[in-house]
């Protein structure tokens, strides 16, 4: 028995024993009618209705608080789905974002039932987005399916109005519940073609490693987007056609065949005009490390899962970074092989970031040359003859790609459209018409013949040993018992903060997802807490705290119950926050000090 499993059955126990029954708690819920509103704080525990336990987790304090943390736990065999649904991790947590997703549609159609003040009445559920994450909101266990979700307890001004409160429970939640977790209830042939869904992609993943394929994008695609602030597919926009010199074909599962532009590992560059479609295909290839929902368009848009966007950060904090490759004889003699910073510049912001991906474990980097610093990119021949070498302290990323591809095995995808020294460099060059895609190597490598060529490979090439230690993380506690516990907060998708040191993390592209943020922040609190002791590298924390996830759930992360809102986010995201992290015990000190004023 996994210690995952060990940790549910002692809960399970426990629930069943101080278990009462839906009548027990209609009856309180009646005595405590018209009472101040602390008294709802009687009602925390677990319900037994006819099909499912109630688990009142936390009761708000007052009706204009956050909403009261509940959820429903519905027996696996009673809820009626195959069993082979849930035997493979892709296709349980296909369900569980279907499932999640019907009890977010039966909570939509019974907003305002309900009437108070403050937020009474509320329901409010995770609503996912076109992609496929594993959510704590909806999980399935080894016996059961929980979903997690808020209430708003109903009040007229602070006085309980226990009325209210026992229709939602009574009649609207057991409908929603009923509508959305029970196979019988559900379209079954919709539920089939979700979990068959994410089986056809992760078969397609396997036949892409076997076959050395960084990136597939399938021929039909819609790549567009509805709009800068919407995740749909544009309406009447081009479908997604390879050229036939990239094209290859796969059998999966379910769809059966299914062809698409295949790149392979390499050096693959993205050329065209201003936008004819180049930043699309990046960004769609870069979103490929998820699965997508059907009918988003990009469902067999994959990547390799390890892929990290490479980009300029001005003034974010480096620490101990050895980005001796791509900067070094600094002439204030600064170690590069240790470097740190409070307020980096793009050049140097992006050759940490690039190190840091590399020992994240990253064997694809994506680039674009909008977001990146030009003078780490490239130096063309001219700046080379005016600045000679051993006055540059920047090696550029150009005189650095093909070694890290050949010699380290970590392919780069790149969109250029300012200096076509990269066609040098590329072993494919993909050509963006008005969205349409063409090859154009063969061209390109011919009229290169013509025109010298640059300088596109640096000498001493060599990955660096990556054994980062950070200091131990000694929190200070305050006199004020509100601060003996590291407060977590996110900030939607660009920002968190533990207690009041705040982490930046809007420019990491592939984070998509609120949830994402807030599971980091939990993360990043176990880490400092448990994990950061001056001894285990980087590279170490990471993987234990990814481990503990794996083995325990959240219920390791959580304090008391594990909220309805986290998100699991990839383990490269893990350690781009921890490496924007810039606490130390003096900013600690100081923030509480001035709390407890």
């Amino acid at each position: 028995m996994s210690k995952r499993d060990a940790v549910a059955n002692a809960r399970t126990a426990k629930g069943v024993f101080s278990m009462k029954s839906s009548s027990d708690l209609r009856t309180l819920l009646r005595s405590i009618d018209r009472k101040s509103y602390p008294a709802y704080k009687e009602l925390a525990g677990s319900w037994q209705f006819k099909s499912y336990i109630l688990c009142i987790d936390h009761v708000q304090g007052d009706p204009f608080a956050s909403p009261s943390s509940v959820h429903v736990e519905v027996p696996l065999l009673r809820a009626g789905f195959p069993k082979e649904y849930c035997e493979k991790s892709c296709m349980r947590i296909a369900l569980q974002d279907f499932l999640l997703r019907q009890m977010a549609e039966q909570f939509g159609r019974e907003r305002g039932q309900a009437k108070g003040s403050g937020k009474s009445g509320l329901l409010f559920i995770s609503r996912c987005g076109q992609k496929v994450l594993e959510r704590s909101a909806c999980m399935i266990e080894r016996d059961r399916i929980i979903v997690r979700f808020q209430i708003g307890f109903p009040a007229f001004g602070r006085t309980i109005n226990a009325g209210e409160l026992e229709k939602i429970l009574f009649t609207v939640l057991p409908e929603c519940v009923e509508n959305s977790l029970f196979y019988t209830r559900l379209d079954q042939r919709a539920v089939k073609a979700a979990v068959e869904l994410s089986e056809d992609q992760e078969s397609l993943r396997c036949q892409m490693q076997e076959r050395g394929i960084v990136a597939f994008v399938a021929d039909g695609a819609i790549l567009p987007r509805k709009s800068g602030v919407s995740d749909l597919p544009m309406q009447g926009s081009v479908p997604f056609s390879s050229p036939k010199s990239m094209r290859q074909t796969f059998v999966l599962p379910h769809c059966g065949m299914i062809s698409g532009m295949a790149i392979p590992h390499g050096i693959t560059l993205i050329a065209g005009g201003g936008y004819h479609g180049k930043s699309t295909l990046l960004e769609a290839i870069q979103n490929g490390v998820y699965d997508h929902i059907a009918g988003d368009g990009r469902e067999f848009v994959l990547t390799d899962k390890t892929a990290v966007k490479q980009r300029a950060e001005d003034g974010r904090s480096i620490r101990k970074v050895n980005i001796d490759l791509f900067i070094h004889n600094l002439p204030n003699k600064k170690d590069t092989t240790e470097f740190s910073t409070e307020d980096a510049s793009g050049s140097t912001s992006q050759a940490a970031g690039l190190m840091e991906s590399i020992e994240a474990g990253s064997r694809l980097l994506l680039l674009d040359e909008d977001t990146s610093a030009t003078n780490f990119m490239v130096r063309d021949r001219l700046m080379q003859e005016v600045i000679s070498r051993d006055k540059e302290p920047i090696t550029p990323f150009i005189e650095r790609a093909r070694d890290l591809c050949d010699e380290a095995g970590i392919s780069t995808i790149m969109v250029a459209g300012s200096s076509g020294a990269f066609f040098y460099l590329a072993d494919h060059i993909l050509l963006l018409d008005n969205y349409r895609v063409r090859e154009i190597t063969d061209e390109v490598k011919a009229v290169c013949a013509h025109h010298p060529a640059p300088s596109i490979r640096a000498p001493e090439f060599q990955i660096p040993e990556f054994k980062r230690i950070f200091p131990a993380f000694r929190r200070a506690q305050s006199r004020d018992s509100r601060y003996d516990q590291m407060k977590v907060k996110a900030f939607g998708v660009d920002s968190l903060s533990l207690d009041r040191e705040t982490v930046d993390v809007r420019y990491l592209e592939q984070l998509v997802d609120s949830e994402q943020t807030m599971a980091l922040a939990y993360l990043m609190r176990y880490c400092l807490e448990n994990l950061l002791d001056g001894k285990r590298t980087v590279r170490q924390i990471v993987s234990r705290a990814m481990e503990v996830l794996e083995k325990m759930g959240w219920e390791a992360f959580c304090r008391g119950y594990v909220p309805g809102g986290l998100a699991k986010p990839r383990e490269q995201e893990m350690y781009a926050c921890l490496n924007r992290f810039r606490g130390s015990t003096a900013s600690v000190e100081k923030s509480l000090s001035g709390a407890g004023n």
